[in-house]
C-alpha cells in the first residue's frame, strides 16, 4: 500500500508518541510545521494542558515579518526556552511530531539548547 506524505507522516507520529509522554517537571516539546510558519509547544501529557507556546506567527506579529527558514526556527526555540524558564521548567522530552530531524526541526531543538532547555 502506497501512503502519501502526510499520511506516512502521521504514521511516523503516531508510532513516535507510543513512546514518549510528557509531565509538570519534564513536559514533551512538541513542533509542527506548516510550509509557511513553525510551531512549538510544551505539553504536559498528564493533565493534558499545554505550559507555554510559541512560533513563528508570533514572532512575526512582534517585529519585521520574517521568512520561514532556519534562522526562524532557531529564534522560536529560544523563545519557547525563555518561557519555559519563567515558569521554571529546565528539562523536556522533544517530539519531532513525525518530521525528519533535519533543517528546521533540527534548527529550532538547536534554539531551545541554546535557550537553556535539556533534552
Amino acid at each position: 500500500m502506497k501512503y502519501t506524505k502526510a499520511q506516512a507522516r502521521m504514521r511516523r507520529k503516531h508510532r513516535i508518541r507510543k513512546k514518549i509522554t510528557g509531565n509538570a517537571i519534564r513536559p514533551r516539546l512538541v513542533v509542527f510545521r506548516s510550509n509557511a510558519y513553525i510551531y512549538a509547544q510544551l505539553i504536559d501529557d498528564e493533565s493534558g494542558h499545554t505550559l507555554a507556546s510559541s512560533s513563528s506567527l508570533l514572532l512575526s506579529k512582534d517585529a519585521e515579518v520574517k521568512k520561514f527558514n532556519c534562522e526562524t526556527a532557531v529564534q522560536v526555540g529560544k523563545d519557547l526556552a525563555g518561557k519555559a524558564k519563567e515558569k521554571d521548567i529546565h528539562q523536556a522530552v522533544f517530539d519531532r511530531g513525525g518530521y525528519i530531524y533535519h533543517g528546521k526541526i533540527k534548527a529550532l531543538a538547536d534554539g531551545a539548547r541554546e535557550g537553556g532547555l535539556q533534552f
